[in-house]
């Protein structure tokens, strides 16, 4: 039953079908039973919470990215430095959840600290695409949308830096949304790069990621950046017609000059994708956008965020928070600690953010990233002066295999495969629906709306997902 729509559980618990426990064992015995195979929590919870509120999640069980705080369980976000802490308050998105009824089964693995794309830097393990076990599922929220795509949940809660909700969402062929910023208060979830970070969904629907965002949006007086809600109850606006609403695509991003079969494959299949939506009546043109901008997205986002996570995570220390390792003064414990705690990975974003931070390297790094944002963000704002959305394929791969050497320097890898921090700069409503198939592995394409205008993305991406039918996309182990 948890391969389910969210509708399809509430009327067979409505009905008497089936009772809140029933959901509960069932999530718990199938997240134990693929734990193995796939690692998709980093803790599985034994005991049902109480359940609370009166919403249509009430009852249904959902899991919640290891990053987000919750009171008296466990929370490490996957890295060895905080692998014994656990929180004394609850996120506001968690504490939301709970007073709508919903029911936490397990806490998700992510890559460390929430800073990397490929699930693999997780300190449990790797996590595994149900799709094909010997490729990934993408990150950070790597356990969030394994444990979707799965069927072990009908919803879970993950965090989006650049591509991090939407990038899994694609590759495990379920449905990832990154809302405006602010939109979902921040507090409570680890922060990675304070300007950059967004709470959001993975569900199996589009009309299931409205019901969980109609419960944990709106205004949090614990964070400051959160936003007032005036943008009404999603529900009852996704069956709104979109004809003559205006879709752009980048056409540098398009037309990519490459060998790659696989690649060819996903633009015919994003091809296809405009093509329902003009049958929906809506209209679609390329536009063309700066390349140098496009292909200054990825180092521009690694000086931001590196900084950030550099400044955000200097509490994690041996003295404040962290897995202490002794030492002989205070500098000593807090460089072992911070040695033994991190990995490479890790620990070269920080070097690299301190780096860029250095008084005589910010005006050239950091202050310069901060400028390509703003003429990134600049014109996308003018675009959507005439346009309601940018339509693109989401990744310009399929799911990767684990041993695949990535050619990081290709356009595929600098543009399409990077446009998804766009939504990051502007703080733009972004989701990311299945679209196909290519090569037994689910493809998907990504819609990015006016900063505000999450009513808006949902409703089309709602009526696209209808065209396409691929809803409630599930892949059960076999």
């Amino acid at each position: 039953m948890t391969n389910k729509l969210i509708d399809e559980i509430r009327s067979s618990l409505d009905n008497g079908e089936i009772d809140s426990h029933m959901l509960f064992e069932e999530a718990v015995t199938k997240a134990k039973e693929y734990q193995k195979e796939y690692n998709c929590f980093v803790t599985i919870l034994d005991e049902k919470q109480e359940e609370n509120g009166n919403s249509i999640l009430k009852g249904i069980p959902y899991a919640l990215k290891d990053n987000i705080s919750t009171k008296g369980i466990l929370t490490t976000a996957s890295s060895n430095i905080l692998k014994d802490y656990i929180p004394l308050y609850d996120a506001t998105v968690y504490k939301k959840l709970k007073e709508a009824g919903a029911v936490l089964m397990g806490k998700t693995t992510l890559d460390e600290l929430a800073m990397g794309g490929t699930g693999t830097t997780c300190h449990t393990g790797i996590v595994r695409n149900p799709w094909d076990k010997r490729r990934m599922i993408g990150g950070s929220s790597a356990g969030s949308a394994a444990c979707v795509a799965l069927g072990i949940v009908p919803f879970s809660i993950g965090s989006d830096t650049g591509d991090s909700i939407r990038k899994p969402a694609a590759y495990g062929g379920v449905v990832g949304y990154k809302p405006t910023y602010g939109r979902v208060s921040r507090y409570g979830l680890f922060a990675f790069a304070s300007s950059l970070d967004h709470v959001g969904v993975f569900a199996r629907s589009v009309k299931d990621v409205c019901y969980v965002m109609d419960v944990i949006k709106g205004h949090d007086d614990k964070d400051m950046t959160s936003l007032v809600d005036h943008d009404g109850v999603y529900i009852d606006n996704i069956n709104r017609s979109v004809c003559g609403k205006k879709l752009f695509y980048i056409k540098e991003a398009i037309d990519i000059d490459s060998n790659s079969g696989e690649l060819k494959k996903i633009i015919d299949n994003f091809n296809t994708t405009i093509e329902k939506c003009r049958e929906l009546g809506m209209i679609v043109e390329e536009v063309s956008f700066r390349k140098d901008l496009l292909e200054a997205i990825y180092p521009a986002y690694m000086c931001i965020s590196c900084a950030e996570a550099t400044s955000n995570n200097s509490n994690l220390t041996g003295i404040a928070f962290g897995n202490r390792v002794d030492g002989h003064s205070i500098n000593d414990i807090m460089i072992k600690t911070r040695t033994k705690g991190f990995s490479e990975l890790i620990k070269r974003r920080f070097v690299l953010g301190s780096y860029v931070l250095q008084k005589e390297n910010q005006e050239k790094l950091f202050l310069n990233a901060g400028r390509i944002r703003r003429l990134i963000v600049d014109k996308m704002n003018e675009l959507f002066k005439d346009y309601d959305g940018l339509i693109m394929p989401s990744i310009g791969e399929i799911a990767p295999f684990f041993d695949k050497d990535s050619d990081r320097l290709s356009d595929e890898y600098l543009i399409l495969g990077n446009h998804l921090v766009i939504g990051n700069f502007g703080g733009f409503p972004s989701i990311s629906i299945p679209s196909g198939f290519v090569d037994k592995m689910p493809v998907s394409v990504n819609i990015t709306g006016r900063a505000r205008e999450d009513a808006l993305v949902l409703n089309i991406a709602n009526k696209l997902e209808e065209v396409l039918g691929y809803r409630g996309l599930v892949k059960e182990n076999e």
